[in-house]
């Protein structure tokens, strides 16, 4: 069972409300606030559609760029220690520690 779900680039969440009986959710990784909600797993996926395709047409008639989610890019606050570690470990390995960042990021993801 998947609490997310996919369209045009945007990921949106899959959240249960038991007191409203009303599944609802949110566009995930962009600063604007979309939200969506539905009765059903199909009025969901509908809502959040529906929600993302309105979103780019209202950027499209102001003359602005839809937010783009999850660039690639982003900062990370860690210990200096660690920091020196990283990078005393990329260096010996003839890698980046941007390189040695993505590693270790995708090996942590991927055993979860």
């Amino acid at each position: 069972m998947s609490n997310t779900m996919d369209y045009k680039g945007y990921t949106g969440s899959v959240e249960f409300s038991p007191e409203d009986r009303l599944l609802f959710g949110k566009v995930l990784g962009i600063k604007a606030l979309i939200s969506y909600e539905g009765t059903s797993a199909d009025d969901l996926v509908e809502g959040f559609q529906g929600a993302v395709d309105d979103y780019l047409a209202l950027c499209a008639a102001q003359g602005v760029a839809p937010e783009k989610p999850y660039k690639g890019s982003f900062n990370v606050r860690i210990p200096p220690e660690l920091h020196r570690q990283a990078a005393v470990f990329a260096d010996a390995h003839h890698i980046s520690l941007n390189e040695t960042v993505k590693n270790a990021l995708t090996a942590y993801v991927y055993s979860h």
